[in-house]
């Protein structure tokens, strides 16, 4: 039984594997596989209408196995990692499907020390849950314990990357909070540092996260950056654990330029371990060529980013992240971040005096295309002449003065197809090219 994908188990709220009695199950597996009875597990959600219902079915599986619940309610989900492991609970458990539409939700587990299950975890607990020799017991009536309370200890930490605005303090920003999980805290946080805070996103029903807003849908937050004359704008995603940002001049600025301005800033504070980060295959072959322009190496993993935190574990590095804006700072947290991913950003430009567009326009990009292909099976792509001859095909034209990666999607059925080259009408025409392929033998 197949559950987690790149990013904990998602799916479509109320159906398998996210209907009430599988997510009881899966609940009640974890805490078999984590020591059985005692185990104290700390749970928050984001904004979604069935976040509640997922609450008690989750609750009600730990509750079954002799688990101990508390609930933090609606936070981002760094909150509940970092809270899991400063505050001696076992597990931690996310209630999200990220920056999927508000039909959809997930699972994000956390272990105590406040990291992603590795692979190996997450196929012992699906091992459990496919086992026919044992059933869910009796937990219905029990609730999560509310644990408010512990939120404060987060907002502390997030203070000690940035204690307050400086030299900035006034300075107008624009938040969107994606009707999301940051709807409350990072507005108020950013505002209590001295900022100038106009808040957008921060409006959700159960229904409106990540519609029309947020990191996937930026174009509000762009015009509304121009309009007010603002330094910056920040858009988070429906669980807060990343940010991409919009300079001055209404320019987006992802998370490629964030992680090069944050490896510059982490370099002159002496905090940058081993002169190198990780990124995904996704990245920009822009920001390798800055790092290595600048002395510094470019680690590369597989898309997601628990795989950027094996990389940074294994390597004993301090930075790494995603082009989509997950940056994860390894003396902060090892996972995703996105109110400190703004807050890095902010330091620096505090402790530079630039702007956010100086500070991003050190990276030069490559044209970059990114075509998705909804599939109805899974094959090795390689295994289809058709495609392996139309990829070969378009590594020819490219000569060495680009990258294609073509990859299935972690969270969803499509084929994605990834090109850098120097001119965009011609990647574009190319990547075209495959996509068509894959349409006629795998669509």
């Amino acid at each position: 039984m197949k559950l987690f994908g790149t990013d904990g188990i998602r799916g479509e709220a109320g159906r398998a594997p996210l209907d009430p009695d599988t997510i009881a199950r899966v609940a009640a597996a974890l805490v078999r596989a984590h020591g059985g009875r005692g185990l104290r597990v700390l749970l928050g959600r984001d904004t979604r209408e069935s976040g509640p219902w997922i609450e008690d079915a989750l609750t009600r599986g730990f509750a079954s196995a002799g688990a101990d619940v508390g609930s933090l309610g609606v936070v981002p989900t760094p909150a509940v990692a970092y809270l899991t492991r400063t505050d001696g609970f076992d597990l931690g458990v996310v209630i999200s499907a990220s920056h999927n539409p508000y039909r959809d939700n997930g699972l994000k587990v956390f272990s105590g020390a406040g990291e992603k299950f590795t692979a190996a975890e997450e196929r012992a607990v699906e091992a459990l849950v496919a086992d026919p020799s044992w059933a869910v017991g009796e937990g219905s009536g029990r609730h999560a314990q509310p644990r408010p309370d512990l939120v404060p200890h987060y907002l502390d930490h997030l203070k000690r990357v940035l204690p307050d605005a400086g030299p900035l303090a006034g300075t107008p920003i624009v938040v969107d909070g994606a009707n999301g999980a940051t709807t409350d805290v990072a507005p108020a946080l950013l505002a209590a540092l001295g900022f100038a805070v106009d808040a957008i996103g921060v409006s959700p029903d159960g229904r409106n996260i990540n519609r029309g807003c947020g990191s996937t849908a930026m174009d509000v937050l762009q015009a509304r950056v121009v309009e007010r004359g603002a330094a910056l704008g920040v858009a988070f995603d429906g669980d807060g654990d990343r940010a991409l940002f919009v300079d001055h001049h209404g320019r987006r600025v992802d998370g490629d330029a964030v992680m090069l301005i944050c490896a510059e800033q982490l370099r002159r504070d002496g905090r940058l371990a081993g002169d190198a980060l990780v990124a995904t295959v996704m990245s920009n072959i822009g920001l390798e060529l800055a790092l290595k322009d600048r002395g510094l190496a470019l680690v590369r993993c597989p898309v997601g980013d628990k795989y950027v935190m094996e990389e940074m574990l294994k390597r004993g590095l301090s930075l790494g992240g995603e082009q989509s804006g997950h940056v994860i700072f390894a003396d902060h947290l090892f996972t995703g971040d996105g109110i400190a991913t703004a807050l890095h950003v902010l330091r620096t430009m505090a402790a530079t005096g630039r702007a956010l567009a100086d500070l991003a326009a050190a990276l030069t990009t490559y044209p970059q295309v990114l075509v998705n292909v909804r599939v109805r099976e899974r094959v090795g792509i390689e295994t289809v002449p058709a495609i392996a001859a139309a990829m070969r095909d378009v590594e020819r034209r490219l000569d060495g003065h680009g990258r294609l990666l073509v990859r299935y999607s972690g969270t969803e059925p499509l084929l994605r197809i990834m090109l850098e080259g120097r001119d965009q009408h011609e990647i574009q025409a190319w990547a075209e090219e495959i996509a068509a392929a894959v349409r006629t033998h795998l669509g």
